[in-house]
């Protein structure tokens, strides 16, 4: 099943106000969680649920199948709770109800819900709310991708015509920790985080000197701070595709590059191809492995897109992969 421009605007249409309509009910949720113990652990002590995760993705799949009824619907918590269906050619809903649960439970205001819409296996819509700064981020293939500020106009992104990138030494780098902290994934991380901000100069092996790393705490908006601009690169291991189905769009939509792990990225490089180098397969959408590069303006004799594909290279022989738990 295909959608057409005009559907899939409708969808849009819908989905914005059901994220705003799910916004409210995270706020609620922060302002009682504030004054609550009520925090359950789904892994370890880092990777939590709450009773809000829970309610807001309940919420939003009722509304999708009341308007929707022919979608399908992929959703954390009810992935969590065993309901995995498989991906097929049908329009999916691919949702995180509350990304960011961590910064959620502490107030730190940088969660979000992430409403995803994949067709034919492809994701071809996003929509990312922060409601505790009222930003709203949206995305339709082929049309482009907006930030919303409060009740301002909707701004294209990126906020600002895209600069060079010479090398990772200029970059501002999104990283995460993830909640997997077992030593045969903690410590690859820690030692590329290591390189990818050590002076190579003064005793760090491979040592990039990047401008700095940020753990914004949510993948979604890494994905869309990458697509506004604010960042250069974002890598995570470990997360899910409820994660960054939406931010895939509005990431691609603003010129950004996505990927996937060294194995599918150096494969699909190996022939200089920076088409087939950024192409999100099915693999990459569920390969939990994912690095996404700002709209980059490329250098004399050098087009942006192969920017991207210069400064992931560079990017993945300074860190480590390994595999998420």
């Amino acid at each position: 099943m295909t959608l057409t421009n005009a559907e899939l605007r409708a969808v849009l249409t819908f989905t914005i106000q059901l994220a705003r309509t799910a916004g409210t009910l995270i706020l609620e949720g922060s302002q009682a969680i504030q004054a609550s113990t009520q925090i359950d652990e789904k892994k370890n002590a880092v990777d939590l649920v709450t009773q809000y995760d829970v309610a807001v993705e309940e919420l939003v799949r009722a509304e999708i199948a009341k308007t929707y009824p022919g979608f399908g619907f992929i959703g954390e918590e009810s992935y969590s709770a065993g309901k995995r269906p498989e991906l097929t050619d049908e329009p999916t809903f691919c949702v995180d109800p509350i990304d960011g649960t961590t910064n959620f439970v502490h107030g730190f205001p940088f969660a979000c819900i992430s409403l995803g819409l994949i067709v034919q296996k492809r994701p071809v819509m996003g929509v990312i709310f922060n409601p505790f700064l009222d930003h709203l981020y949206t995305a339709l293939e082929g049309q482009g991708a907006f930030l919303t500020r409060g009740n301002a106009p909707p701004l294209k992104l990126p906020l600002s015509n895209p600069k060079p990138l010479p090398s990772l030494q200029k970059a501002l780098l999104a990283i995460e920790w993830g909640s997997d902290r077992g030593a045969s994934v903690v410590q690859p991380k820690a030692d590329s985080f290591t390189r990818l901000a050590g002076d190579g100069n003064d005793g760090v092996a491979g040592g990039r000197m990047a401008h700095s790393l940020r753990s914004v705490g949510s993948a979604a908006l890494n994905f869309a701070l990458v697509a506004q601009g604010a960042l250069d690169m974002y890598w995570e291991i470990g997360c899910w595709p409820w994660d960054v189905c939406a931010g895939i769009v509005i990431a691609q939509e603003a010129g950004g590059a996505v990927t996937g792990s060294h194995a599918i990225f150096n494969a699909a490089s190996a022939t200089g191809d920076s088409a087939a180098a950024f192409n999100v397969t099915p693999d990459v959408l569920y390969g939990r492995k994912y690095l996404v590069v700002r709209n980059i303006a490329g250098a004399p004799n050098e087009s942006g897109r192969d920017a991207q594909l210069r400064i992931a290279k560079e990017f993945y022989e300074t860190v480590e992969d390994v595999e998420p738990k």
